[in-house]
């Protein structure tokens, strides 16, 4: 069973929004009133989902929900009135899930809620991805450097310079790009 915080200012709504979503087998962790302080709110109620019900998301909505989106992503559904299409940009820029435009039927609520998720962990998975070519990216570089350095100091060639580089991180038990860097950073002290 999800749980879903439920941010809307209109109480009316609100209410039959949450008896939506407990009728579709989901769990109300909160309802809030506004986004403020929305990362200690999401750490305090530890919800799955952030559905969020505004007429137009306004530039602090959207806001907190970016800055949500980096300190403790999750599936964001927002459902707004706000078809522009600088909105939509600002709402996708904000790490907004799904968006949904005008009115929602009731019956639709669980298969939105259902993309939201699937879209926000394969956003995730494409995420750690590009951290990790990043990372791998970040490594071979100062692996250059690191090579670059020892061909012009100790005089080596490029096979030289990995085999050292190889042995010198098996023997001290680390990575070739731990080892890369230090010696890099070594270099940028005393050159």
């Amino acid at each position: 069973m999800l749980k879903i915080l439920v941010i809307d200012e209109n109480r009316t709504r609100t209410q039959e929004l949450c008896t939506q979503l407990i009728h579709s087998g989901y769990q109300v962790a909160a309802v809030l009133s506004a986004t403020d302080n929305l990362p200690n709110q999401v750490a305090a109620f530890k919800p799955d989902v952030i559905l969020v019900d505004t007429d137009s998301p306004s530039r602090d909505i959207l806001e907190h929900l970016a800055v949500m989106d980096q300190t403790a992503p999750r599936p964001v559904v927002l459902l707004g009135s706000d078809r522009s299409n600088d909105t939509i940009r600002h709402v996708v820029e904000a790490g907004v899930s799904t968006y949904v435009v005008d009115n929602l039927d009731p019956a639709r609520l669980q298969p939105i809620i259902d993309i939201a998720v699937a879209r926000f962990r394969h956003y995730q998975e494409l995420r750690g991805k590009l951290a990790e070519a990043q990372r791998q990216l970040d490594e071979r570089k100062m692996l250059d450097q690191a090579k670059t350095l020892l061909m012009k100091h100790r005089k080596l060639d490029e096979a030289a310079a990995y085999a050292l580089l190889r042995k010198t991180a098996m023997s001290r038990g680390k990575t070739m790009g731990a080892i890369a860097r230090e010696l890099v950073e070594s270099a940028s002290l005393l050159l």
